[in-house]
C-alpha cells in the first residue's frame, strides 16, 4: 500500500512539473514562451526575409538582449496558421493586403501587422522574349492565384499598357475585371512558389520578388516590368498575434527591423531588387 501511495504522489508530482516551468509559471499552449521572456520564434519565407533576420540574430539581436528562433516555410498559408495555434510568436512574409484577404477568408483569425521592413517589387519574367512589347496576341501569362497578388500582378499589366480594368477594380482585381485586352492574354493562375518554374511552359509569368530571387533571377534587372517604390502599399512587415503589439521581444524585433543598419543591409544586399520600406 505504502508503494502504491508514493507511485501515486510522484505521478501527481510529475504532472505539477510538466504543466509549469521552472518558476512555478503554467506553462502557455502552443510551446510558445511566456510574453517578454525567452525566445521569440518567427515564421518567415527564405529569401529574402530570413536573410534579413539572420542579419539582425547575428549582428543585432545580441546587443540588444533579444534571443530569435527562425523558421522558414516555402508557402503563403502556414506562417499566418501557426502564428494563429501558437506555434510561432511572430511571422515576417507578408503584406497588409495579404494579411487583410486572410483575416477575411479565415472568420476568427486576430492578427496584427506591426512593422513594415520591405518592398519586393513584383515583376514580369519571361525566357522568350525581351520586352513586354514583344508578347505575341495570344500569350499565356502565369500569375499568382491568391487573390491579393493576382490583383496586384493585373495592376502591374495595367500600368504598363497591356491591359485596362474596369474602374474601381482595385487590390482584389480578378480576370473578370479586365476591361480591355488588346493582345487576347491568356492568363494561368499558379500557387507563387511555382510561377519561376512556369517560365519554361509560358510566355511570361508574374513573380513575386521572394521567388524571383530565390530562382536565382534579379528584379532590378531581368524583369521585363517591374513594381515601383512610391505609393506602393505591398511593403512586407512583422505580423502578430493581436494583443502581443507590446510583447518586449516584439517591441525589439520591430525596433531592429526599422533600424538603419538593416536598411543599410537591404541596399547592400539586394541592389534594388529589395527596398527598405522604412525610409
Amino acid at each position: 500500500m505504502r508503494k502504491l501511495i508514493g507511485a501515486v504522489a510522484a505521478a501527481a508530482l510529475a504532472l505539477t512539473l510538466a504543466a509549469c516551468g521552472a518558476s512555478g509559471e503554467a506553462a502557455p499552449s502552443g510551446g510558445s514562451p511566456a510574453a517578454g521572456d525567452g525566445v521569440l520564434k518567427v515564421g518567415v519565407s527564405p529569401v529574402p526575409h530570413a536573410e534579413i533576420l539572420k542579419f539582425v540574430k547575428d549582428k543585432l539581436a545580441p546587443a540588444a538582449g533579444l534571443k530569435l528562433d527562425i523558421v522558414e516555410f516555402t508557402d503563403y498559408v502556414q506562417p499566418n496558421v501557426q502564428l494563429q495555434e501558437g506555434r510561432l510568436d511572430a511571422n515576417y512574409f507578408q503584406h497588409r493586403p495579404y494579411l487583410a484577404d486572410f483575416l477575411k477568408s479565415k472568420g476568427g483569425a486576430e492578427l496584427t501587422f506591426v512593422q513594415a521592413v520591405h518592398l519586393e517589387p513584383l515583376g514580369l519574367y519571361s525566357r522568350k522574349v525581351k520586352s513586354a512589347g514583344e508578347l505575341a496576341s495570344g500569350a499565356t501569362i502565369a500569375v499568382p492565384n491568391d487573390a491579393t497578388n493576382l490583383g496586384r500582378s493585373l495592376k502591374l499589366l495595367e500600368d504598363n499598357g497591356l491591359i485596362k480594368l474596369k474602374p474601381g477594380a482595385g487590390t482584389a482585381a480578378t480576370e473578370r475585371d479586365v476591361a480591355d485586352n488588346p493582345k487576347n492574354l491568356q492568363f494561368k493562375p499558379l500557387e507563387a512558389a511555382q510561377l519561376p518554374r512556369s517560365l519554361e511552359d509560358v510566355d511570361a509569368a508574374l513573380i513575386n520578388g521572394n521567388y524571383a530571387l530565390e530562382a536565382k533571377l534579379k528584379p532590378a534587372s531581368d524583369a521585363l516590368v517591374l513594381e515601383k517604390a512610391e505609393n506602393n502599399p505591398y511593403a512586407n512587415g512583422l505580423v502578430v498575434l493581436k494583443g502581443h503589439e507590446n510583447d518586449p521581444r516584439v517591441k525589439k524585433l520591430a525596433g531592429l527591423l526599422a533600424g538603419p543598419e538593416v536598411e543599410k543591409f537591404i541596399e547592400d544586399t539586394y541592389q534594388g531588387s529589395v527596398i527598405s520600406a522604412t525610409t
